[in-house]
């Protein structure tokens, strides 16, 4: 967040009033498209509460901040990814309490007493994590530009793999969890993905968007924060349950998957389609 911050300038959100309408299916695919798409997977592959919650949390939360890379290696619009992953940290300050509220109320998990969500605290360590640091990327940016320029070209470096360090460390320690459930589980996230990608280019192409903005609405709605996923699910002051941040675990590592094969795809078909235009 910190490092998105530092890249954040005051032309992204103008995006909004000069083009709304990328910006808006891109909103509207990741903050209420793809949470409906996970409470359906969530009811139809029949999870038990504690999933439930966690394939919904990873569903309401904001586009991952190494999207804009993707973004840019698949030839997409970087500007439109950068305001799409800016806007939605910012949004679901306020949609991922109300959302995830939603979400324990219909898996029953607390009515059986499997979770409490204390939403105030919820509120309180998003801004910590999210806002805070994204707006002391921006003052670093306003006051000290070159050093945030040297900064955003180290940690845009490490942030993917930081990811999947944490996604790693987390599997780890709770791999029996993670194994035993891979079959049900893994196959709810991989089609919340394939899902998402899927709506994605159809709301893009219902709406006649250039094909370079529909390669990055795919990535931004297909590509959600799963660090803070898992910091929601196993902070002490939230969750602190290891099993709902195991649905984010098996996503860091199959979204990846999945969103590198589409990024190689769309390189290939470039290249191939330059070849023939030689």
């Amino acid at each position: 967040m910190f490092d998105l911050g530092l890249t954040l300038k005051l032309g992204d959100f103008s995006l909004l009033a000069r083009r709304p309408m990328p910006v808006l299916i891109g909103l509207v695919g990741q903050l209420v498209v793809l949470p409906l798409i996970a409470y359906g997977l969530a009811v139809t592959f029949q999870l038990p509460p504690l999933f439930f919650v966690g394939i919904v949390l990873i569903a309401c939360c904001p586009g991952g901040s190494s999207s804009n890379v993707f973004s840019m290696l698949a030839g997409g619009d970087v500007a439109l990814s950068v305001t799409l992953t800016a806007l939605s940290s910012i949004i679901t300050l306020v949609t991922v309490p109300l959302i995830l509220a939603w979400a324990v109320a219909a898996s029953g998990a607390e009515a059986v007493g499997a979770v409490h969500l204390p939403v105030g605290n919820l509120l309180v360590q998003n801004i910590v994590l999210m806002a805070v640091p994204i707006a002391l990327g921006v003052a670093v940016k306003h006051w000290w530009p070159g050093t945030a320029e040297k900064m955003a070209r180290v940690l845009g470096k490490i942030a993917f793999p930081a990811l999947m360090l944490l996604a790693g460390i987390f599997f780890v320690q709770h791999k029996d969890t993670i194994l035993d459930n891979f079959g049900q589980l893994g196959s709810c996230v991989l089609a919340l993905i394939v899902l998402a990608i899927i709506v994605a280019s159809l709301l893009s192409r219902l709406t006649r968007l250039t094909s370079q903005v529909r390669r990055t609405i795919v990535i931004e709605v297909g590509m959600q924060n799963a660090a803070q996923a898992i910091a929601i699910a196993s902070s002490p002051f939230i969750f602190d349950n290891p099993v709902i941040a195991t649905p984010a675990i098996i996503y860091a590592l199959l979204m990846n998957i999945v969103l590198l094969t589409y990024v190689a795809a769309i390189r290939m078909l470039k290249k191939d389609c330059d070849s023939v235009a030689a």
